[in-house]
């Protein structure tokens, strides 16, 4: 399915989100996936904080 820069599929229809805590900071977040408990899920600000550390 194919989705636009905002996260909307092209039908219209928003994308579903699921409610995580951040592995980082313990805030609740929400993210476009089903955390499935075997990796970390980092919320916004701390994702885009280790992806500008280069880790």
């Amino acid at each position: 399915m194919a989705f636009r820069q905002d996260g909307d599929r092209f039908g219209g229809e928003p994308r579903q989100m699921h409610k995580a805590t951040c592995a980082e900071c313990q805030k609740e977040c929400e993210v476009p996936f089903k955390p499935s408990g075997d990796r970390p899920v980092y919320c916004k600000e701390c994702f885009s904080k280790r992806r500008n550390e280069g880790r």
